[in-house]
């Protein structure tokens, strides 16, 4: 056999070991974070209802991520679709690998939103959602309204706690992506 093909097929050995030593070694998901209550605004509000657009959504969410990483390069972007994707990287060994997270959200009574994980892809590697989730929550400076959950496998979006200017909060009302059609809430505090 050629000496150039043992040594690679070696070395990607090497790679395949390490990478499920990696795997193995941060398999245990761990302890979650409890769910903050929502924020509540004490003076009385006036509510304006938005409705929205799946394309709209994103533009909006990638601006609040990009303004709360504060220059920093982007660790995950969101695209909406008919799930909520994020895509990230994760550099394992020198190597780059994408990642992709997709989420079906559900709209919470607070007005929150929780992202349940419903596939995830990370490369070509089979890696438990739980683990990849715990990876990004370990390894990604994530803007503080944005709150990862292994063990439940979840994502938890506090719209109570994103930045908005005029002391305003967001509160999701609907959230159906088959359809199109997102209603949100905006909180006007009566001055």
């Amino acid at each position: 056999m050629n000496p150039w093909k043992i040594g690679f097929f070696t070395l990607a050995g090497i790679v395949i070991a390490a990478i499920v030593t990696l795997v193995l070694f941060i398999g245990s998901t761990g302890e979650s974070e409890p769910l903050p209550e929502a924020k509540q605004i004490e003076s009385p509000t006036n509510v304006l209802t938005v409705h929205s657009t799946k394309e709209d959504l994103q533009g909006i969410a990638n601006t609040y991520i990009r303004k709360a990483m504060k220059g920093e390069p982007l660790p995950v972007t969101m695209e909406v679709q008919d799930d909520v994707i994020l895509l990230s990287e994760m550099t394992v060994f020198s190597y780059t690998l994408p990642v992709r997270m997709h989420f079906d959200p559900v709209v919470q009574e607070d007005g929150n939103l929780i992202l349940k994980q419903s596939s995830m892809e990370i490369g070509q590697l089979n890696v438990p959602p739980s683990t990849v989730l715990k990876i990004l929550r370990d390894s990604v400076a994530l803007p503080p309204w944005m709150i990862v959950r292994p063990a439940e496998e979840e994502l938890f979006i506090d719209l109570s706690r994103i930045p908005v200017s005029g002391n305003l909060q967001v509160k999701a009302k609907t959230f159906n992506l088959a359809e199109d059609e997102i209603i949100l809430e905006i909180m006007i505090p009566k001055e």
